[in-house]
């Protein structure tokens, strides 16, 4: 008799000839080729589509870390598809995940199994699409994923220090899928197999292709178009740069949005516009595909797969986030509004997670993007229908926005009623703010102190992310976040459950530095601030100019994209050592680095609260803060 712990698993995606073949499948319909190792788990894209593709009844095969140094065997192995080449880099911007903030190579990949790094190029997408087209120039390739999504049209390139253009320019891929792929997808695959090729299909939404002119592009009744500065001229004039992103940003998030069209050289990129965000059936339709939950079995012997031992145990309940951080990619890519899933589909999932063979009682995160905005949405769908703010809660909460905690609250309790489960854990970052009363005033039932009080007691493991990013408030706009205040409050707040429950769990805030808009002074105030708080901070994320964010365009044009008032920005290394430095007032050997630099600086009240007036000692330079990548 099978137990359910030894229970047999449903069949992997195809990844070698061999497994094809097994099949009976003289030719694929649809190639992916992935940056990222196969695992065949919702949190990772490449098998969300490839399963998705497989429900649609296409026969779908990957290719994951094709080697292209040499002779380009792998992109050959599996033939020539039927219908197109899907192409993505994985589940992080390839230039990310392979460099620092200081751009300095990471020594490590964690999708890659045994975390070992060189499995994918940089650039990845535009790498892989170039190679397809030399191999099968006939065939249509497709890009997608986080990095094309964010590439789509002019962008700055931090590690390259240049304007690129759009990413289907230099990949030479025929289209682009932006955003959360699986609306277009379905439309698109439904379209192939009913004989249309996928480079002449221009009228279906949340895609960008390129047209020889203007004159080109098919008419669309319900779609208005804008037209951005072209790459040339954002090449020449960064202020022009700074207002496309603006555009680009407002018509990400509308729920009725504009198409878009840039000239570069001597063609036109469309942007076709967003499908409206995904309701609780559609979302429940890619959670609900038949993942194994496992990495493909041909990685055993090369070691764990770091990012999927992260999630292993782990469910995601929604998409989106209407924070609208200045330096955060979510809300490009995934979009402002949350698209959540049914509760019944979460408890499947929990049922499906104890029944894994490692399961041992315990679900490492019950999350999202932001742990806490599960179901959160406008009362009034109308307001949001013409609503363009980047930010549903900066500056302050919109008094249409739903913040009720009470179906996560709901969840929490469920899954904690379930018999398999010892216990479940929030690992995903909350939003602090939204449980603070004096910034949130729409807690009028109480909800949000029942899902603290449930949060703190029941699902924090040994300690709680939260992310002030900052103390000060001039920083804190830039970055499109609350007051410090709040966190302060927050904290009383989480200290006050703690006590009266006789829990000890430390609260532990995430910083950025050299973020646009922070001066030296106010790290060393941030620093100052945070010891006064008890905290001994040891890690500490430098800030990183990641594409199709406001803090990106800020960073190199030197101007804010909605105000174009100047915003001062650190550049060099020895100013963002300075910045960094701050943080280690702790460290013997920094102390009369931080008393020196203060008095140059003309803070001496500063440099009296974080080291005191002792003793100079040399400064050491390995306490070089280590900088902590978020997933």
């Amino acid at each position: 008799m099978i137990t359910v712990k030894e229970r047999p698993v449903t069949h992997w995606l195809p990844i070698t000839k061999k497994e094809v073949e097994m099949r009976g499948w003289e030719q694929l319909d649809v190639i992916l080729i992935s940056g990222d190792a196969y695992v065949d788990h919702p949190s990772f894209g490449t098998a969300v589509i490839g399963r998705i593709m497989e429900s649609e009844g296409l026969r779908v095969a990957i290719i994951p870390q094709p080697n292209w140094k040499d002779d380009l065997r792998d992109f050959k192995k599996l033939g020539a598809p039927k219908y197109f080449f899907g192409v993505t880099a994985g589940c992080m911007d390839s230039m990310v995940n392979h460099y620092t903030a200081n751009k300095r190579l990471r020594s490590n990949d964690s999708y890659t199994p045994g975390g070992e790094a060189g499995f994918r190029p940089d650039y990845a997408t535009v790498v892989y699409s170039k190679i397809l087209k030399e191999i099968y120039p006939e065939v249509p390739v497709l890009i997608g994923g986080i990095e094309a999504s964010l590439r789509r049209v002019t962008h700055y390139d931090y590690w390259a220090d240049k304007l690129l253009p759009s990413i289907l320019i230099d990949s030479e891929a025929d289209m682009l899928v932006y955003g959360m792929g699986e609306q277009p997808l379905r439309d698109l695959l439904r379209r192939v197999k009913a004989g249309e090729k996928l480079n002449e299909i221009k009228d279906i939404n949340q895609i960008a292709y390129v047209e020889p002119t203007l004159e080109d592009i098919p008419r669309q009744n319900d779609w208005e178009t804008i037209e951005l500065a072209s790459h040339e001229v954002c090449l020449k004039d960064k202020i022009k740069y700074a207002s496309n992103f603006k555009i680009v940003e407002v018509e990400s998030n509308k729920w009725q949005a504009n198409r878009i069209t840039q000239k570069v050289g001597n063609k036109t990129l469309v942007i076709n516009p967003p499908y409206k965000t995904m309701d609780e059936e559609e979302m429940d339709k890619s959670f609900d595909l038949p993942y194994t939950r496992m990495p493909h079995p041909k990685y055993k012997k090369r070691g764990p797969i770091p990012a999927y031992e992260m999630i292993k145990f782990s469910i995601n309940m929604h998409r989106g986030c209407f924070g609208g951080c200045s330096f955060c990619t979510i809300s490009a890519h995934q979009g402002k509004f949350i698209a959540s899933r049914s509760e019944e589909s979460i408890m499947k999932e929990v049922e499906q997670l104890t029944q894994h063979p490692e399961f041992k009682g315990y679900i490492s995160d019950l999350g999202g993007p932001s742990a806490n905005m599960y179901r959160m949405k406008g009362k009034d769908e109308s307001i949001c229908n013409r609503c363009q703010a980047p930010s549903c809660i900066h500056p302050v909460i919109c008094s249409n926005l739903d913040t009720s905690h009470k179906p996560l609250t709901n969840i929490y309790k469920k899954v904690d009623a379930h018999p398999d489960v010892k216990k479940a854990f929030v690992g995903s970052g909350v939003r602090y703010d939204l449980l603070v009363d004096d910034f949130n005033k729409n807690n009028q039932d109480g909800n949000h102190d029942e899902y603290m009080e449930q949060l703190v007691t029941r699902h924090v493991s040994g300690r709680l992310k939260v992310a002030p990013e900052h103390t000060s408030d001039a920083t804190l706009r830039v970055m499109r976040k609350p007051s410090f205040k709040y966190f302060r409050k927050f904290k009383d707040k989480y200290d006050q459950i703690q006590e009266k429950h006789g829990l000890k769990q430390p609260l532990i805030p995430y910083f950025i530095s050299s973020h646009p808009g922070c001066e030296e002074k106010d790290m060393a105030n941030l620093a100052a601030e945070t010891k006064d708080l008890g905290f001994k901070l040891e890690q500490v994320q430098d800030f990183t100019p990641t594409p199709m964010t406001v803090a990106e365009v800020i960073y190199y044009t030197g101007v804010h994209p909605y105000t174009l008032q100047p915003i001062h920005t650190v550049k060099t290394k020895e100013e963002k050592l300075a910045q960094n430095n701050y943080f280690f007032w702790w460290k013997n050997e920094m102390k009369s680095w931080i008393r020196n630099r203060l008095k140059k600086l003309d803070q001496p009240e500063l440099a009296e609260r974080l080291v005191g007036s002792g003793p100079s000692q040399n400064y050491s330079r390995e306490s070089k803060v280590k900088s902590k990548k978020r997933f």
